[in-house]
Order: C-alpha cells, then structure tokens, then sequence
C-alpha cells in the first residue's frame, strides 16, 4: 500500500476497487499505528505513507461524488 501510490492510478480504479482499497488502507493504518505503540515498527515513515495514501483516495472518491451529482 504505501508505495507512493499517485492520484492518476487511484482515479483508473473502479468505485469497488476505490472503496476496497480505502478500506484496506484503513485497516492497514490501524494495524501499523497498534504495532508503532507496542514498539514493533521499525519504519515509523509508514504511518504518514498510509495517511497520504488515504488522503488521496478520500479525495479522489469526494470528487467522483461531486461530479455525479
């Protein structure tokens, strides 16, 4: 996931795969910032990688909702 995935690529995605990969994101940030408060996690750098990430595809899914109508 915090690949640096870029807005072209989120915007290709269908609304499924959109709202699949805004839900994965999610729990993958969950899970990361668990691990970061246990002392687990040596790349704290993921955490804002996941929030950008996510930042993206909210953003992306508000103006697809927006142009609809």
């Amino acid at each position: 996931m915090a690949k640096g995935t870029t807005a072209k690529d989120l915007v290709a995605k269908s609304d499924v795969e959109l709202n699949s990969y805004i839900d994965e994101t999610t729990k993958n940030l969950l899970d990361t910032r668990f691990r970061n408060h246990a002392n687990l996690l040596d790349d704290t750098s993921r955490i804002a990688k996941l929030r950008h990430d996510l930042a993206r595809a909210l953003t992306v899914r508000t103006g697809r909702a927006k142009a609809k109508g």
